[in-house]
C-alpha cells in the first residue's frame, strides 16, 4: 500500500515521477494499491470557488465538489502509469468500498469492502484509489473524511487488504524531531511508537493525520513515512515494545510538536458552586466543540472563579455563541477571547522514568524570555500555551534544551508544505 500527498503530485511532471516510482515497485513483484491526494492546492482552490458561489454552501454539495480533486489525481496517475506500459485502474472512494458515516465534511470509516480492488489486483492491475472520501452507509451520498484524511484511507485499505505495510509519501524524508521549517537542524527519527506518534499528531505535527495513526495502532499496520522526492530510508511508525528495565535507555524526548491553530477562552466570574464547571463545558460540548487544555483558578473573595480553556480556532464562533446562550444559567460575568496563542509540546516515552523534564522545558522557555500561559501534561507529554509570536522560538529552545539538534542539515522540506 502506498499513499502520495498533494505536494508529491502537484503538477504533470510530478505525477509522471510518482508513476515511475509506483511502476518500479510493481516491477519488483509487489501487488500495488495507491491512495492519492488532490494535486497541490486543488482542494483549497475548490473551497475558495465554492465560497465565491455561495457564502454557506450545503455540506452535501461541498463534499461532491471537494472530492473532485482526488478523482482528477487518480485518473491522471493511472494514465501516466498506462503510458509506462503497465495496467492501472482508478477508483473513487465509494468504488473502492470505503463505507462511512453520513457526516459530511468529517465522516468516519465504518467498513471497507474492497471487492473491486481485489478483482483488479487478481487481473494484475495497479490500483489507484482517490483518498479523503467514501460513501455514506445510510444515505449513499459521497462523503469526505476531513482535511488530510487520505492517510486514513490508505491505512484503512492496508488493514482491509492485509498489506505488509502502508507507505506514506510526502515532501519530507520521514518524521523529524521538530518541523524542519522551524528547526533546520532537526533529526530524522528512524522509528517511533504508535503511542508517541499519536501524541505528535494530536499536538500539531502535520506529517500524519491523527485518525490515520489511531487506525494503524488499532489494526497494527506498520506505517513507513518517506519522501517521494528522495530514496532515503524514512521513519517506521509501529508497535515498539519497551522491555522491562529498558526505559532508562530510551531517549528523554522524542520530538517537539507545535500547533498555531489554538485559541483560548476565559470565562470570568463563574460562581464557585457545585455544577458550575459542568454547565460551562456542557454548553460547549452541546455545540460540538472539542476542548484541549483547561485551567480553573482558585476562588477569590467574592466566591467567583475564572475558567480558561483552549480549543481549535475554527470552533471559536460556535463556542462563544453557546456560552453566551448559557450565560443566564451559569451566571458568569464576561468572556475573554484570545486567538494570538499557540501550543508547544515535548513528547517522549523516556520521560516516564526521568525526573526533571518539566524543569528543563520551563527553564529553556524562561531563558528564551517566553512566558507560559497554560500547562497540560500526560504520561509522555508536556504542553504549554504561549503567545503566537513566541511559538517558533519556543520550539527551537525546547529542541536545543533536550539535545535534539543534529547539526547535519538533513531536514529538508522538498515541496514546502511538510505533507
Amino acid at each position: 500500500m502506498q499513499k502520495f500527498g498533494g505536494s508529491s503530485v502537484a503538477d504533470a511532471a510530478s505525477i509522471k515521477r510518482v508513476a515511475q516510482r509506483i511502476v518500479d515497485t510493481k516491477s519488483r513483484g509487489a501487488e500495488v494499491v495507491v491512495v492519492i491526494s488532490a494535486m497541490g492546492d486543488t482542494t483549497d482552490e475548490l473551497m475558495d470557488l465554492a465560497l465565491e458561489v455561495s457564502p454557506q454552501p450545503r455540506p452535501r454539495e461541498l463534499d461532491m465538489l471537494l472530492t473532485a480533486g482526488e478523482r482528477m489525481s487518480a485518473a491522471l496517475l493511472a494514465m501516466a502509469i498506462n503510458d509506462l506500459g503497465f495496467e492501472a485502474r482508478s477508483f473513487t472512494g465509494s468504488q473502492a468500498g470505503v463505507i462511512t458515516t453520513g457526516t459530511h465534511g468529517d465522516a468516519r470509516i465504518i467498513d471497507i469492502t474492497p471487492g473491486r480492488i481485489k478483482t483488479a489486483l487478481d487481473d494484475g492491475d495497479i490500483v489507484i484509489v482517490a483518498g479523503f472520501q467514501g460513501v455514506s452507509q445510510t444515505s449513499k451520498d459521497i462523503t469526505t473524511l476531513g482535511r488530510g484524511a487520505s492517510d486514513t484511507t490508505a491505512v484503512a485499505l492496508a488493514a482491509a487488504l492485509r498489506a505488509d505495510c502502508c507507505e506514506i509519501y510526502s515532501d519530507v524524508d520521514g518524521v523529524f524531531t521538530a518541523d524542519p521549517r522551524i528547526v533546520p537542524g532537526a533529526s530524522r527519527i528512524p522509528e517511533i511508537s504508535y503511542e508517541e506518534m499519536l501524541e505528535m499528531a494530536a499536538q500539531g505535527a502535520k506529517i500524519l493525520h491523527l485518525r490515520c495513526v489511531e487506525y494503524a495502532r488499532r489494526e497494527n499496520v506498520p506505517v513507513h513515512v518517506r519522501s517521494s522526492f528522495s530514496t532515503k530510508p524514512g521513519t517506521w511508525v509501529k508497535d515498539i515494545e519497551i522491555k522491562e528495565g529498558a526505559a532508562m535507555e530510551q531517549p528523554l524526548i522524542t520530538g517537539v510538536a507545535h500547533d498555531r491553530s489554538e485559541s483560548k477562552i476565559t470565562v470570568v466570574g463563574v460562581p464557585d458552586r457545585v455544577g458550575a464547571a459542568a454547565e460551562v463545558f456542557s454548553a460547549v460540548a452541546d455545540a460540538g466543540v472539542n476542548i484541549d487544555m483547561i485551567v480553573q483558578n482558585e476562588s477569590v473573595a467574592d466566591d467567583n472563579t475564572a475558567i480558561s480553556f483552549t480549543l481549535p480556532g475554527s470552533d471559536k464562533v460556535r463556542a462563544l455563541d453557546a456560552l453566551h446562550g448559557a450565560r443566564d444559567l451559569i451566571g458568569f460575568a464576561e468572556i475573554l477571547y484570545n486567538d494570538a496563542v499557540g501550543k508547544v509540546s515535548v513528547i517522549g516515552v523516556g520521560m516516564r522514568s526521568h525526573p526533571g523534564v518539566s524543569a528543563t522545558f520551563f527553564r529553556a522557555l524562561a531563558d528564551a524570555g517566553i512566558n507560559i500561559h497554560m500547562i497540560s501534561t500526560s504520561e509522555i507529554r508536556i504542553s504549554v500555551v504561549v503567545a503566537l509570536e513566541d511559538v517558533d522560538a519556543a520550539v527551537r529552545a525546547a529542541h536545543t534544551a533536550f539535545g535534539l539538534d543534529s547539526g547535519t542539515g538533513e531536514a529538508v522540506v522538498y515541496g514546502g508544505t511538510g505533507r
